[in-house]
């Protein structure tokens, strides 16, 4: 299991301390993480990338982190997890970031492996609460089935491309970059661009070519994303 984190921490010390323990080798889940010390660089990685959970501070420099949890959740397609990580500890302060949207609260100091467990259960619960089919104009998406179909036409794709495929559905109507993509299905054993490429190539001849239009879309310096028929 791959979890890509966020954590937006304006604290140096805290952040490399998590980011260190995070990416250890030592866990049964791959932990990937981006850091953002400011509101601003966190919000700007948020909107241009998937992440499974989102770790929050509340003393940001130059947003409340209360305020970033509301915009984050009132902007994002997807309704990442947000883990709220902060040094205040009253019933009223846990009260605004639930209010906020935040779906879990752990105050400072806390122990590295507990933030851990956390990041794990909510990214479980996540995939727990998701619909078991996607569905993207003629396309069919069986998450739980690992089928997908087309036009009512059963369509055969192997473990890697059923999860490249699953990806770009997750993420519509926006795209994926190739990096995002390459993250997620082989986590740090990268392959080359090639790769991908003939796995984009195999994708598209049993998902667009025998049909009328193509849904898997090449965006020029991004990436890939799915279309329905305008």
């Amino acid at each position: 299991m791959n979890i890509r984190v966020l954590l937006i921490e304006d604290n140096q010390a805290i952040a490399e301390q998590l980011c260190d323990y995070l990416e250890q080798d030592n866990f049964q889940v791959n932990f990937q993480v981006d850091y953002a010390c400011d509101g601003r660089t966190g919000f700007n990685l948020v909107q241009d990338n998937q992440y499974e959970v989102i770790l929050l501070d509340l003393m940001l420099p130059d947003i409340d982190g209360v305020e970033l949890c509301k915009k984050i959740k009132a902007t994002s397609d997807i309704a990442t997890p947000i883990l709220m990580l902060t040094a205040r500890d009253s019933l009223f302060d846990k009260s605004k970031g639930f209010d906020a949207g935040a779906d879990d609260y752990l105050t400072k100091p806390f122990e590295l492996q507990e933030v851990a467990m956390r990041c794990v259960a909510l990214a479980r619960r996540q995939q727990l609460h998701q619909s078991s089919k996607i569905n993207i104009g003629e396309l069919v998406v069986d998450v739980k089935k690992h089928l997908v179909k087309r036009n009512e036409k059963n369509i055969n794709l192997s473990a890697k491309n059923f999860t490249i495929l699953l990806l770009l559905a997750k993420a519509y109507p926006n795209a994926l970059s190739r990096h995002e993509i390459t993250a997620k299905v082989w986590g740090e054993d990268f392959p080359d661009s090639d790769v991908l490429r003939s796995h984009i190539y195999t994708i598209r001849n049993v998902i667009d070519k025998p049909f009328d239009f193509p849904m898997i879309k090449t965006i020029h310096g991004v990436g890939f994303k799915l279309e329905e028929k305008s």
